[in-house]
């Protein structure tokens, strides 16, 4: 859970999650990443290490720059704590959808 809340915090900033999204179409470097954004090449850098410490993301080394990537394991984390309702919300269904099927019959 502690990953999930750390994984959540650091998605609600709105830049971070523009950033999160960027990196969905694959790897980028921090300048890939800043243009067109309304902050500093340092500002995402900054957001990039909140998104790296709450592991959504990692690095590597490509010669003199960094490229950034989704981390999947992240992601698990936050997917693991949302499937919990998952379940709830399909028996909630399911008991909904009797209770019409009785009422039509």
């Amino acid at each position: 859970m502690a990953y999930a809340n750390a994984a959540f915090a650091a998605l609600a900033d709105p830049t971070r999650r523009e950033v999160f999204e960027r990196l969905s179409a694959g790897g980028r470097s921090v300048g890939e990443l800043a243009q067109g954004l309304p902050v500093s090449r340092p500002a995402v850098s900054q957001h990039l290490k909140v998104l790296k410490g709450a592991g959504l993301v990692t690095q590597e080394a490509q010669g003199t720059r960094r490229v950034y990537h989704i981390d999947p394991n992240g992601l698990g984390a936050m997917r693991a704590w949302l499937d919990q309702f998952w379940g709830v919300a399909l028996e909630a269904f399911k008991a909904e959808a009797e209770r019409q099927g009785e009422e039509g019959e």
